[in-house]
C-alpha cells in the first residue's frame, strides 16, 4: 500500500483556493484537492482573536511530494503564514492510494 498524506490549508476565498488547487494538481504535487467552502475560522493573530470566512483545501499527496508542495503553497498563497498541516492516511482503498501515488509521480 502506498503512503499517502492528507494536507489541510485555508484560503481567503474560492478564487484563491481554486488557483492554488489547480497549480498543485497541474504540477503533480497533489493528486486531488477538495475545496470546502463556508469554513469559519477563529484564531489568534498579532495578539487579537480574529474570525474569518475561508475555504478549506484538503490536499491528497505523498510524503515524497510534501517538501515541493510546501514550497509551492507558500509561493502561491496570499497569507503571510499559510496553514499547512499534513496527516498520514492510516488506511484506505488500495486502488485509491495507488492512484494518489501514480498521479503525483511517486513510485
Amino acid at each position: 500500500m502506498e503512503n499517502v498524506l492528507t494536507c489541510f490549508s485555508t484560503c481567503p476565498d474560492a478564487a484563491t483556493a481554486e488557483r492554488i488547487a489547480r497549480a498543485l494538481v497541474d504540477a503533480r504535487l497533489a493528486a486531488c484537492v477538495n475545496l470546502l467552502p463556508d469554513v469559519r475560522s477563529v484564531y489568534r493573530w498579532d495578539g487579537d482573536v480574529v474570525v474569518d470566512d475561508e475555504v478549506l483545501l484538503m490536499i491528497k499527496t505523498t510524503p515524497a511530494q510534501l517538501p515541493a508542495l510546501r514550497e509551492r503553497l507558500v509561493a502561491l498563497h496570499p497569507y503571510e503564514t499559510p496553514e499547512l498541516v499534513a496527516l498520514p492516511v492510516a488506511d484506505g482503498l488500495p486502488a485509491y492510494l495507488q492512484w494518489v501515488a501514480d498521479s503525483t509521480g511517486a513510485h
